[in-house]
């Protein structure tokens, strides 16, 4: 088995759990991150791996030949101030990429803006009304400019909301940091990071160039309903809901202003992906089990 050569571009809970998936395939490989750090060397899962220094305005120079190298390399640092730096660096600073088999960015469901709670695909417009959604599609366009610009292999992965083992709606439910908004025909689309990690191994052997996915789960549904969910789980009582315009954070009322259904057909069948937690019901229900 070849070994394969993995850059990512910052190291949040996608990346390792990617990571992760590539060990429990016993799949062999050499892997170089960044952070906002200087450049160290960090220890996950007992590989030693080198964390280089990677901002908007400052950058380790030896990160240019690990990418050069690199075969596949995973881009989540979100844009800064409206823009893209790592596809500005790759632009600025890289010739050519020669062995590269993919650039996966990861983007957002925010770029498609709100629907009124009807189903978007791939092909739906995008009208972000958030400030994330509209740096996010600016983005997604820099990338896509840049492929064709200098003939990279690019997918762009628009995910839903993240959730996982760590970061759940059962663990703010307990810790008493939940706020529901009562907004009439609000959909919500997520989707558990070991299914982004396992779609992304799947896509090692299985690439098409230039296209774009949703990734997300089968069931779109108000976070009302999950928030119910969870507090049956945990036998507590469903928090309180507020009306929209009682919030005060400014996140929280972007997140209510879109509504939308996320369809998933085109990942699931191009990666023929069976999805582990194909809703909030099986991903809840794995975490309460196995870490409550």
């Amino acid at each position: 088995m070849s070994k394969i050569n993995v850059f990512c571009f910052g190291f949040g809970q996608v990346a390792e759990s990617f990571i992760n998936k590539l060990i429990n395939e016993k799949k062999d490989f050499e892997l170089s991150v960044t952070s906002r750090q200087e450049t160290h060397q960090i220890e996950f899962n007992n590989i030693k791996i080198n964390s280089y220094q990677f901002t908007e305005d400052k950058f380790d120079n030896s990160i240019k030949k690990k990418i050069e190298e690199a075969d596949y390399i995973l881009v989540s640092i979100p844009p800064i101030n409206g823009k893209d730096i790592v596809a500005n660096y790759l632009d600025t600073n890289l010739k050519k990429l020669m062995n590269c088999k993919w650039i996966t960015y990861l983007s957002a469901t925010s770029v498609y803006g709100d629907h009124k709670g009807d189903w978007v695909n791939e092909d739906s417009a995008t009208q972000p009304t958030s400030d994330n959604g509209i740096s996010r599609l600016e983005a997604e366009k820099n990338w896509k400019s840049l492929s064709n610009k200098k003939n990279y292999p690019l997918q762009i992965f628009r995910l839903a909301g993240i959730y996982s083992n760590e970061f759940n709606i059962l663990k703010r439910l307990k810790t008493g940091k939940v706020q529901i908004v009562d907004k009439k025909n609000h959909f919500f689309s997520r989707i558990h990071v070991e299914d982004i990690a396992n779609i992304l191994f799947k896509s090692l052997d299985n690439f098409k160039n230039n296209e774009i996915y949703n990734i997300c789960d089968d069931k779109p549904a108000s976070q009302i309903e999950v928030a119910a969910y969870g507090a049956k789980l945990l036998k507590l009582e469903r928090p309180n809901s507020v009306k929209l315009k009682e919030v005060d954070s400014e996140m929280l009322r972007n997140f209510y202003q879109d509504s939308k259904k996320v369809d998933n057909k085109k990942m699931k069948e191009f990666f023929n992906h069976k999805l582990m937690y194909p809703t909030y019901v099986e991903g809840l229900n794995y975490i309460f089990n196995n870490t409550f």
